[in-house]
């Protein structure tokens, strides 16, 4: 986190931050050459339209039939038709490369996301990630759909403009290139100063975009408390300071239009009075005048819009900063270069080798510090210990969603670290405590796994999971939709969709973290079925609350402070006379499935 805060104020100073995003151009050069042909067509119609007001001027009034003057006019309809053709082509390439290159920041953005470590979303608020991704993305198709594309056609206009006021009258000209730096030093310094205001307007919404997430997510317990007036102030508080941040960017953009068309066009009613003195004393022709007059009304006006249009581009560049420190944002756990193949088939065999670890924002508060245990092939090992002990860290390393500090972990006896990581986690299943059901169909989440079972096999693996019998006895069946979160389905019915996936998933190594915990004893009943048809040939590994599983299983940890202090079967255990012996006695003293459930969670 530390390294993406210096990156951030590292390129807060780049002066051209949309530069970033030229990549995504070069991959449709045919649409953004189209679109340059168009931008050059009509800025040159533009510019032509002058020329023939000058000889309309100067030698249209000399035929006494008018025939002259009809020609110019018919020159002039031409050049409008050919204009609004070139502007209608213009918009229509600038729009489409906009969309396209918003698409695919989108979708780059979105992957990268997905690949990161969960280290990263450890200190990372979703709904911030998801503002980035709406908010931000929003701001750039605007700055590279209309913006971009007024920005560069002012530009042409303006160099043009500039050119052919030189051409006409190198004296007028003269005066007013003087004029130049005091309109584009003023337009710099507002623009940066646009620039940094609406970088912390975005980062403001986005802190309450991430508030509003959590809010929603968390609405039956704002509710149960009634807080939701607590929840309110919290976010008013929230969009008040991004309406402040906003307001100061207005304000600040608001003073550059200002400051821009003053100079603009105070440069060239100066320039205009001096000219108009020559056409008094015959040193210019009228016409010559009207035509400079034109091309410094068009680089003048190009000149001013491209002071609204910098303040536009300037907060697409704060957008563009923030997703290019997502698209820089380095994954600490990632795939070698060279990775080895996992031996097949599959033996389901993992090991711990004096591995020690420690969370990357737990302030080096370690825990592990010399962990060592293998599970063979078909074993089930239990592991149980109080809160905190570093049950549930197993897993995550095992499925390396963090690397430890030092030892190693193998799977099959291949260094976890040495394997792509798809190659890894295909090995494994996990059935977690707190199940992740999406917004989407039953079927659709039993097969998340495999996204390319059929029906029959996904209602296999739910008839195998004790869930066939819920399921279709929905509204739709396994085409019925999940609510968000699954807030549709009780605990039970979303831990037997969990252990479906599972089974569905067909790996040879068995993650199974609290799976029966906070259930109903008839819900336990139904899982634990489930569980004994997940856990037949499989190596299974086992973080339990309740002491279901534990009795079962092949051999039981007992963990305390990172370290395993006691290791055995439960009649060995017992007769060891340790922390576990002492559990399971007070289980027994007491009896009663509320009492083995209190006894559960304090393991």
């Amino acid at each position: 986190m530390a390294d993406m805060q210096e990156r951030k104020s590292a390129r807060r100073k780049t002066p051209k931050p949309l530069a970033s995003l030229f990549p995504y151009l070069k991959r449709y050069r045919g649409l953004v050459a189209a679109a340059l042909f168009a931008l050059v067509l009509s800025s040159a119609t533009t510019l032509a339209l002058p020329l023939a007001v000058r000889r309309i001027i100067d030698h249209g009034f000399e035929g006494a039939d008018g025939a002259m003057i009809n020609n110019y006019f018919a020159v002039l309809l031409a050049i409008a038709v050919v204009l609004a053709i070139a502007s209608a082509m213009r918009y229509y390439y600038v729009m489409t490369i906009g969309e396209r290159v918003v698409t695919d920041l989108r979708r780059d953005v979105f992957a990268h996301l997905t690949s990161l470590s969960q280290g990263f979303f450890d200190t990372n608020h979703s709904g911030e990630l998801t503002s980035r991704l709406t908010a931000d993305t929003v701001q750039i198709r605007s700055a590279f759909g209309s913006s971009a594309s007024v920005a560069l056609r002012n530009i042409l206009l303006c160099l043009g403009g500039v050119v052919m006021m030189v051409y006409t009258s190198p004296r007028l000209a003269g005066m007013a290139l003087l004029a130049i730096p005091l309109i584009v030093f003023p337009l710099i310094a507002f623009g940066r100063s646009v620039r940094s205001r609406s970088r912390t307007t975005q980062d403001t919404l986005a802190a309450s975009a991430a508030f509003a997430a959590e809010t929603m997510s968390a609405s039956r317990t704002i509710q149960s408390f009634s807080a939701e007036t607590l929840a309110n102030g919290r976010y008013n508080d929230a969009v008040e300071k991004a309406y402040e941040g906003a307001r100061a960017a207005i304000s600040a953009r608001a003073v550059l239009t200002a400051v821009a068309i003053s100079f603009v066009f105070g440069s060239v009613v100066a320039i205009l009075w001096y000219g108009a003195h020559g056409v008094l004393v015959g040193t210019i022709s009228a016409g010559t005048l009207s035509q400079f007059v034109l091309y410094a009304v068009i680089a003048a006006s190009s000149l001013g819009q491209l002071s609204e249009v910098w303040g536009e581009l300037s907060q697409a560049g704060g957008a563009a900063e923030r997703l290019s420190e997502l698209l820089n944002e380095i994954s600490p756990v990632e795939d070698p270069l060279a990775p080895l193949a996992l031996p097949a088939p599959a033996r389901g065999e993992a090991s711990f080798e004096n591995v020690a670890f420690h969370y990357p924002n737990g302030a080096g508060r370690p825990i592990f510090t010399e962990l060592s245990f293998t599970v063979t092939a078909g074993e089930t090992v239990a592991i149980v210990g109080p809160s905190g002990a570093g049950k549930s860290t197993v897993f995550s390393l095992l499925m390396r969603f963090y690397d430890p500090q030092a030892g190693r972990i193998t799977v099959d006896g291949t260094d976890i670290r040495s394997v792509t990581l798809e190659d890894l986690r295909s090995r494994l299943a996990i059935v977690p405590q707190d199940v992740a059901i999406f917004a989407s169909s039953i079927h659709d989440n039993i097969a998340f796994g495999k996204p390319n079972a059929t029906r029959e096999e996904v209602r296999a693996a739910a008839i195998a999971a004790q869930a066939d019998g819920f399921i279709t006895k929905l509204h739709d069946g396994y085409d019925t939709v999940a609510g968000e979160r699954g807030v549709t389905l009780s605990g039970g019915q979303r831990q037997r969709i969990a252990i479906a996936r599972a089974i569905l998933r067909n790996a040879p190594i068995l993650l199974l973290d609290e799976a029966t915990s906070a259930l109903d004893a008839e819900s336990e009943t139904l899982v634990q079925k489930a569980l004994d048809q997940l856990i037949a040939k499989r190596t299974t590994i086992v973080v339990a609350h309740r002491l279901a599983t534990v009795l079962k299983a092949d051999r039981i940890l007992v963990m305390d402070e990172g370290r395993i202090i006691e290791e055995g079967n439960h009649q060995s255990l017992i007769r060891q006379g340790g922390l576990y012996a002492k559990l399971a006695r007070l289980q027994f003293e007491t009896g009663g499935d509320d009492d083995v459930v209190t006894l559960a969670k304090s393991i």
